[in-house]
């Protein structure tokens, strides 16, 4: 008999609601849940593909630890012994920053990733830590403390209601969106240009949401920063500035004017491949819109200038007044966010509170860049010990870091790692112990992270849609048990990880003023939560002091877990408003528009003015049916369009003597690699493209779909020396690279 069960994807940030099919305990199919309050019953393909990627046989069903060089198959208590072993025993004898943390971009698609590695960071006490974002978004995070005061208030743009929509560097018809949670991006922005609505993308590629565009500019890679400080200086040289109403919670803008003076469309237009008079056709269209918001992606972070284009794009809103208006680019308000606090100066935002042994790379939000793992592991400095112990969870960074061959031998040198992974990947195969979870279908999933860049307010929680199979354990379980291991309280109950949550958090909310328990007695309040699991008390917890929440009994019609077990489809809170100055954290209670670091990092963006690559640039590209490396051993994701090939322009292609079809050369900084052209005028000249997150050739790994058209890693032309100073992203897009013809 088969049977239905509702299921919020994790397969992408666009969070869409399933209905699965359900026979047994094996999920057979997924369509899209057209009750679901926020995606309105839109699926991808990866979405519909869910029951191929919950059922994958390649998929680890027992813990493995390493045994006389080979990993086998162990019992959940073998493996945890093996790790509080491991782990305590290099942080006993060379202390807490020796044992290094990597977070993969799967942590923020599911619950346990969300509510746990916190826990884990803290009570190790390392400073080695390392996660997907500085391969990825930091840049925004940095501009975004900077600006506000808090790196994680992320304005995002008012897809439903804007008038007019600028995108630089990204690709929603492809990504579904991305630091902006969008269900039916694509349909979005149709039903943007229908309203008679204006869209303008900035991509080196004629991408399939460039080809939906009014107006596509073929930018050069990497020079971002130059097209939107000259726009900003448009705007100021010809009295275009109207900040309308964020004028009170402004500082700096006189110095800002100063600032940009010197980026005139004229002087940034060779740079940029873009012409002075179209950059102020560009800024005139954006001040005379009714409404618009400037929306910068991967394309615009991965490159030498990441942050000051982040700051950039905000500072466009900022500027025209869009910022924090409807139809402009708004704060979302997640149900799970902290409770409101009266707007006003506080703490502000901090870089380089420390930094990494052997680069002397600064941290970034608590974070080491990720191209230094391989060398604060494999080199030794008299400033502290090297990395001897590494915590992977759901990481690949052989694929997703740069110099991976680097990497891969570093992880090989390591005293111990633990993974956890459902795959043996070419990074969980170095490991010493590895920690499968369970499939996401036997699995509950709220959206912490991506509910505050959701362009809709809303709430949505599912319970697992297939029990847990036998000899499975809950990923939640898994994460509880390995703080418990690492730091050194191994073998005490997994629900003491939640109940000390529990108890620091109301501790700490009956203390604050503000607080709808303000003067309760926490234990009281521990003693009302709602939750069959730790991990549904702790949503539960967070949903009854957040900005909709009951308060524990003070708003009755607020929010609990009860209330929204009540509606399986989710609960619309509203679109979006205007918050200022509440988001606010900075040291003068404004948003600060000249922070100090982007004012110092402003002359390395003049020097690039003067200096242009010759020769090709490398980019990379999205695939709809792809997530970075692990959905390639989903043979329902593979094929067609989704391949490991490289995007050339005819014009350079008939330079080079190449034709279609033909494996070419790619030298980099890093290494080389090896892959078909594709040749294609969807790519501008001077410009080549391969995608991220291939390269399955490496032995001892357990994909063997993927490995049967492994493609190559393009991280590997990269040596890990270029990132961006502020954030310590990596520089991914925009490399010089040369191309040699096979013989």
């Amino acid at each position: 008999m088969s049977r239905t069960a509702l299921r919020i994807c994790p397969l992408c940030e666009a969070t869409c609601g399933l209905t699965l099919t359900v026979e047994g305990t094996r999920v057979t199919g997924a369509r899209g849940d057209r009750d679901d309050v926020f995606s309105k019953g839109f699926i991808c393909p990866k979405g519909a593909s869910f029951g191929a990627v919950d059922g994958d046989p390649d998929r680890l069903r027992t813990p493995l630890v390493r045994r006389d060089g080979e990993l086998r198959e162990a019992t959940w208590a073998e493996a945890f012994d093996a790790v509080a072993a491991g782990v305590r025993g290099v942080v006993e004898r060379y202390g807490a920053n020796s044992v290094g943390v990597v977070l993969g971009n799967p942590n923020v698609h599911t619950m346990a990733g969300a509510l746990y590695p916190p826990v884990l960071l803290a009570g190790l006490g390392t400073r080695s830590v390392f996660t997907a974002s500085t391969v990825d978004q930091m840049p925004k995070h940095v501009s975004s403390g900077l600006l506000y005061g808090d790196a994680n208030a992320i304005p995002v743009p008012d897809l439903d209601h804007t008038d007019h929509l600028l995108l630089l560097g990204a690709n929603p018809l492809e990504s579904n969106g991305s630091l902006c949670t969008a269900p039916d991006f694509p349909g979005k922005l149709k039903a943007l240009k229908a309203r008679g609505g204006t869209l303008t993308v900035v991509d080196p590629r004629r991408t399939r949401t460039a080809k939906l565009a009014d107006r596509h500019i073929a930018i050069r890679p990497g020079t971002d920063a130059l097209l939107l400080a000259a726009m900003a200086q448009v705007l100021f040289e010809e009295d275009l500035v109207d900040t309308g109403e964020l004028a009170p919670h402004l500082q700096g803008l006189a110095e800002l004017r100063e600032a940009v003076r010197d980026f005139t469309p004229e002087a940034v237009a060779a740079a940029c491949d873009v012409d002075a008079s179209l950059t102020r056709t560009l800024a005139r269209e954006l001040a005379a819109a009714p409404t618009a918001a400037v929306y910068g992606r991967i394309g615009s972070c991965t490159v030498p200038h990441g942050t000051l284009a982040s700051w950039l794009v905000d500072v466009l809103n900022i500027l025209t007044g869009n910022l924090d208006r409807p139809g402009g680019a708004l704060f979302p308000q997640a149900a799970t966010d902290r409770t409101p606090r009266p707007a006003g100066p506080s703490h502000g935002f901090a870089l380089g509170r420390w930094h990494s042994r052997v680069g002397r790379h600064p941290e970034a939000k608590g974070e080491l860049p990720l191209s230094a793992l391989a060398e604060e592991i494999d080199t030794a400095t008299a400033e502290g010990e090297p990395i001897r112990a590494l915590i992977a969870v759901a990481a690949n960074p052989v694929l997703s870091a740069p110099d991976g061959d680097r990497l891969d031998k570093a992880l090989g040198s390591l005293d111990f790692m633990v993974s956890v992974d459902p795959y043996l990947n070419e990074t969980s195969r170095h490991a010493h112990v590895v920690l499968p979870p369970p499939p996401p279908s036997q699995s509950p999933h709220h959206d912490f992270a991506f509910n505050t860049l959701a362009v809709r307010n809303q709430v949505r929680y599912t319970r697992p849609a297939v029990p847990l199979e036998p000899g499975r354990m809950a990923e939640t379980e898994i994460l509880a048990r390995l703080v418990l291991a690492a730091t050194g309280m191994h073998g005490a109950d997994p629900s003491a990880v939640d109940d000390l949550v529990i108890g620091q958090t109301l501790g700490k909310a009956v203390k604050e003023t503000h607080s709808p328990v303000h003067g309760r007695d926490p234990r009281e309040l521990a003693a009302l939560l709602k939750g069959d699991t730790g991990p549904e008390r702790r949503l539960d917890m967070m949903l009854r002091l957040g900005p909709y929440g009951d308060g524990f009994g003070v708003r009755p019609d607020g929010l609990s877990l009860t209330e929204l077990l009540a509606h399986p489809h989710g609960i619309d809170l509203g679109p979006l408003t205007s918050r200022l100055p509440q988001p606010l954290k900075t040291r003068s209670g404004k948003v600060e528009l000249l922070p100090r670091p982007i004012a110092d990092d402003l002359p390395r963006l003049r020097e690039a003015l003067r200096h242009r690559a010759d020769g090709l640039v490398l980019i990379g590209r999205r695939h709809l049916r792809s997530n970075n490396s692990w959905m390639h051993n989903v043979p329902a994701l593979t094929g067609g369009t989704n391949r490991c090939t490289l995007h050339i322009h005819p014009e350079d292609a008939d330079g080079l003597g190449l034709v279609d079809g033909q494996r070419v050369g790619i030298k980099g900084a890093g290494g080389a690699v090896t892959a078909p052209v594709e040749i294609t005028d969807t790519v501008r000249r001077g410009v080549v493209s391969l995608p991220h997150g291939w390269g399955h050739d490496r032995p001892g790994t357990r994909m063997r779909h993927a490995a049967q058209d492994p493609g190559v890693n393009v991280n590997q032309l990269l040596d890990g020396t270029l990132l961006d100073p502020l954030s310590g992203n990596a520089v991914l897009n925009g490399v010089p690279v040369e191309l040699i013809a096979s013989p």
